[in-house]
């Protein structure tokens, strides 16, 4: 049991990891919380699909082989650079626990997309853009994992949504920062890809606006958190936000320039 509070604003939370148990068998919130994420996503991107010439049954497929290749990936990025927090082998795939990160999710999600894509001769780019909401809102609702594991604060700090937990100083509720960026991505992705110019500049524009927040908040996260390339120095994260940014505006310019190629072409 974990006590979460927020004394600036008078709230406090006696919050259980396990939400109810199946026999010997705990169901845990975080992978509650993981799964409606996933799922309220998807429901948003079946029912847009339809609007971008994208049809539902490869959604389902693209969503169901991203949802296992993704969590593969999370894991695999997340246990290759924190190999000193698992006591044995078994550790590894205990992933009820937490230990998931975002960006190796990400890149096998991805993968997988691109490999169904090009088996069906589907337009990749147009698949991506399609589901690019989808990430936004999954990542906004999926962060509540951390709040209810107690896991991946920030800083200590005297600031109006301070968190305590247990008792302990207050710190940075990185958990509520990021869900409220999403969100904001998610609403000016809506608003951008109606004016879109090429195919593909939606999904880089969530990869854009992600990359820069994750960029700004790794530099708040409690150290402990943070996999780092540099002991001390450079987390893999900020290094990877930092890539991820420059390559999203890159393909932004190439994709628009591209597609401005094919319009005089034609014309």
């Amino acid at each position: 049991m974990n006590i979460i509070s927020f004394p600036n604003i008078g709230i406090t939370f006696n919050i259980n990891p396990i939400a109810f148990s199946i026999g010997s068998k705990g169901i845990y919130w975080y992978a509650l919380i993981i799964l409606s994420g996933f799922l309220l996503g998807l429901f948003f991107v079946l029912k847009t699909c339809g609007k971008y010439n994208v049809q539902k049954d490869s959604v389902w497929d693209v969503a169901l082989i991203g949802l296992i290749s993704g969590i593969v990936g999370a894991r695999i990025y997340y246990v290759l650079f924190a190999l000193d927090e698992f006591d044995s082998f078994a550790d590894i795939f205990k992933i009820w626990n937490g230990g998931l990160a975002i960006y190796g999710g990400i890149t096998g999600a991805v993968i997988s997309t691109l490999i169904y894509c090009r088996i069906k001769k589907i337009n990749t780019f147009k698949m991506l853009d399609v589901c690019a909401p989808g990430l936004f809102i999954g990542q906004a609702i999926g962060r509540f994992g951390n709040f209810v594991n107690a896991e991946v604060y920030g800083r200590e700090t005297g600031s109006l949504f301070g968190m305590s937990i247990n008792g302990a100083a207050p710190v940075h509720p990185l958990f509520l920062y990021e869900s409220a960026w999403n969100i904001l991505g998610l609403t000016a992705l809506i608003i951008f890809r109606r004016k879109k110019r090429a195919e593909g500049q939606i999904f880089c524009f969530y990869i854009l606006w992600y990359s820069l927040g994750r960029l700004f908040l790794e530099g708040m996260r409690n150290q402990s958190y943070i996999l780092y390339v540099i002991p001390g120095v450079l987390g893999i994260s900020q290094l990877v936000a930092a890539l991820l940014i420059v390559f999203a505006v890159s393909m932004i310019v190439i994709l628009k320039k591209r597609e401005k190629k094919i319009s005089d072409n034609v014309g």
